[in-house]
């Protein structure tokens, strides 16, 4: 009965993840539910996603299609982060970073919100130098050092740096954002079975579910309007974020 509840969960929070980046909207408060204790709940959440990961990767091919250069650049930086983060999970006080985190996904949601003015480059054209994305940059190695660490709508976090730095499509950035969370989340998993024991028993049921709903999350996206899709993205990244200020004030 648990293996089939799981597996609908994952399904569910797998959708989410992959069109919004906002699981743990599900999945997290759904094992919490089942009577896990908070990190345990953490850490087979970032196992079951890995799933989402190798899902998402396999519908968004199109997508994915000519980013090489920019999954380069994205997926080293965000990795280094999650490493960090990984090892701070298990020194720093869980209670200390989550007074912290509302703030973080507030700050992602207005940004999703925020309509974007992209100024495509032609071929050949030197790309110019800006703060705001050097900052967005130095801001995707600290989504990486959140995902590792809390992981919450790490995605949205995320998604809310690549709508700075990137000009493809949101269908396109939204790709390369499921990647690099699966790579980050892989990471993360390998890392805390060295530090914990993790209830693969759950993760398994979980995780074939996350499996599906990424398969099929790249899949609604492709028809969804872009606007549309943000505006949902940015409201449930605000609802999280009080949700989370009320848990942790």
């Amino acid at each position: 009965m648990m293996s089939l509840l799981l597996l609908v969960v994952g399904t569910v929070a797998g959708i989410v993840s992959t069109v919004g980046g906002l699981a743990s909207l599900v999945s997290y408060p759904a094992l919490l539910a089942l009577g896990l204790p908070p990190v345990t709940a953490n850490v087979t959440n970032t196992a079951g996603l890995v799933f989402t990961g190798v899902g998402s990767a396999v519908a968004s091919r199109r997508e994915l299609k000519g980013h090489g250069r920019d999954l380069i650049m994205l997926l080293p930086l965000t990795i280094v982060g999650c490493i960090v983060g990984s090892i701070l999970l298990f020194v720093i006080p869980a209670a200390t970073f989550q007074k912290v985190v509302p703030f973080f996904i507030l700050a992602a949601g207005i940004l999703v919100l925020i309509p974007r003015h992209i100024q495509v480059r032609t071929s050949g054209e030197p790309a110019t130098f800006s703060w705001r994305t050097l900052g967005a940059w130095i801001g995707v190695v600290l989504v990486g050092v959140y995902s590792g660490y809390f992981g919450a709508a790490g995605g949205v976090l995320m998604l809310s740096m690549l709508s700075v730095i990137s000009t493809a499509s949101f269908a396109e950035y939204n790709a390369q954002k499921n990647l690099t969370m699966g790579a980050v989340n892989c990471v993360s998993a390998v890392m805390y079975a060295f530090q914990t024991t993790i209830p693969w028993h759950l993760v398994w049921p979980l995780g074939i579910g996350f499996l599906v709903g990424g398969l099929v999350g790249p899949q609604i996206v492709r028809w969804l309007p872009d606007r549309l899709t943000k505006i949902v993205i940015g409201i449930g990244a605000l609802v999280l974020a009080g949700s989370l200020f009320m848990q942790a004030y």
